[in-house]
C-alpha cells in the first residue's frame, strides 16, 4: 500500500496517496468537503484509504471517501473553553482500532487527560486510560507491528510526557517514559528506534524502541552552531533507516535584518550507522516545520497555498 496522508485546505479534507514515482506537487486522490469554519486538529486515513477520522475539539469523526459519516464520537463533557486544546487520533495499522488523545486537564473537564481506543468500524470504546497529563495536544506514533502505540503529550513549558499503548482485551495498559523533558519526533522505518528533541532544544537523541534507551545523542554544537544562538526546532524525522534529518534554527541580531527575515533555519543529514554529521541537506522547506520526512528516501514540503509537495533524495547534499 502505498503511503497516504491527509490535509485540511480550503474546507476540504484532501487525501493523498503516495508511490514511488510520485515527484513534485501532489494531487489529492479525493476529498471531502467539510466547511472552511470546521477547525479540524487532527486527521488520519484508514490503511486501506477508503476513509478518514477527523478530530475537533468537541468530536471525533469518521467518514467515507463520498462524505458519508460513519459515526461520531462526542467528547464530552462539552468543553467551553476556547484555546489550549486539541484532540488527535491515528488508525492502528491494520485499520481496525482508532487511538484518541483526549486533552481533558485542558479542556475544562476536571480530570486528567484520557487516551482512548476505538473500534474502528462501529466507534464504540473498546478500552480508555488516564494518562495523569496535562497537555494541550499529543502526537500518536504507531509501532507497524501494532504491538504499542506512542504517544508524545507536550504540555507547553512543563515538558512532555511519553506513553506506550497496548490494547490487551478490553483493557489498556499504558506505561510512561522515565522523563518529561524530551520530545519524540518521528519513528524510524521498521518502528525498532525513534528520535526525540531536548524540550531545551538542546539536543538530539535516538533512542531503541520500545526501550527508549539512548544510542546516540548530538548536542547543537556538533553541527558547528554556538548553542547560545542557534537551537533545535522540533522539526524533522527518519529520511530513510539509516539517515535522520534534523533541523536548527534561530535569530539574526543584525539591526538592519528585516523582521520577516530575522528567523534562519537549516537541516543536517545525519549518518545512523556511524552517528557522525555528514552534511547539509537542502530540503527546500518555505519554513523550519516544513518538512516531514517519509522514510523511504523522500520527503514533504509544501506550496505557497499549503499543498503538499514531496521530494526525492538524489545523494548528498538532497535533492
Amino acid at each position: 500500500m502505498d503511503h497516504l496522508f491527509a490535509r485540511s485546505l480550503d474546507g476540504r479534507l484532501c487525501v493523498y496517496e503516495v508511490d514511488a514515482a510520485a515527484e513534485g506537487p501532489l494531487r489529492a486522490a479525493w476529498s471531502v468537503e467539510v466547511g472552511a469554519g470546521l477547525d479540524v486538529s487532527s486527521l488520519a486515513v484508514a490503511p486501506l484509504g477508503g476513509s478518514l477520522v477527523y478530530a475537533t475539539q468537541h468530536d471525533i469523526v469518521r467518514l467515507r471517501r463520498d462524505g458519508a459519516e460513519l459515526w461520531r464520537y462526542a467528547l464530552l463533557p462539552r468543553s467551553t473553553e476556547k484555546y489550549g486544546h486539541r484532540p488527535t487520533v491515528a488508525f492502528s495499522p491494520d485499520g481496525t482500532l482508532v487511538w484518541v488523545y483526549r486533552p481533558d486537564a485542558m479542556a475544562g473537564r476536571g480530570s486528567p487527560d484520557t487516551w482512548v481506543v476505538l473500534d474502528a468500524g462501529s466507534g464504540k470504546v473498546r478500552a480508555q486510560a488516564p494518562l495523569g497529563s496535562c497537555g494541550h495536544g499529543g502526537e500518536h506514533l504507531p509501532l507497524p507491528d501494532g504491538s504499542r502505540m506512542l504517544l508524545d503529550v507536550g504540555e507547553g513549558q512543563d515538558g512532555a510526557l511519553v506513553f506506550a499503548g497496548s490494547l490487551k482485551g478490553s483493557t489498556l495498559e499504558v506505561e510512561q517514559y522515565p522523563w518529561d523533558d524530551r520530545c519524540v519526533m518521528a519513528l524510524a522505518p521498521g518502528g525498532g528506534q525513534f528520535m526525540s528533541i531536548d524540550h531545551g532544544q538542546a539536543d538530539v537523541a535516538f533512542h531503541e524502541c520500545p526501550s527508549g534507551e539512548v544510542v546516540l545523542s548530538l548536542p547543537v554544537a556538533a553541527f558547528g552552531h554556538d548553542p547560545e544562538t542557534a537551537a533545535f526546532e522540533w522539526s524533522g524525522g527518519y529520511l530513510d533507516a539509516d539517515t535522520a534529518i534534523v533541523t536548527i534554527g534561530g535569530e539574526r541580531e543584525e539591526d538592519d535584518v528585516p523582521d520577516d527575515e530575522r528567523e534562519w533555519h537549516v537541516h543536517y543529514r545525519i549518518d545512523l550507522r556511524t552517528g557522525g554529521v555528514v552534511d547539509r541537506f537542502e530540503a527546500h522547506s518555505r519554513h523550519s516545520y516544513d518538512l516531514e520526512p517519509l522514510g523511504d528516501g523522500s520527503w514533504l514540503t509544501s506550496d505557497p497555498d499549503g499543498r503538499p509537495v514531496r521530494r526525492v533524495d538524489r545523494g548528498a547534499g538532497g535533492g
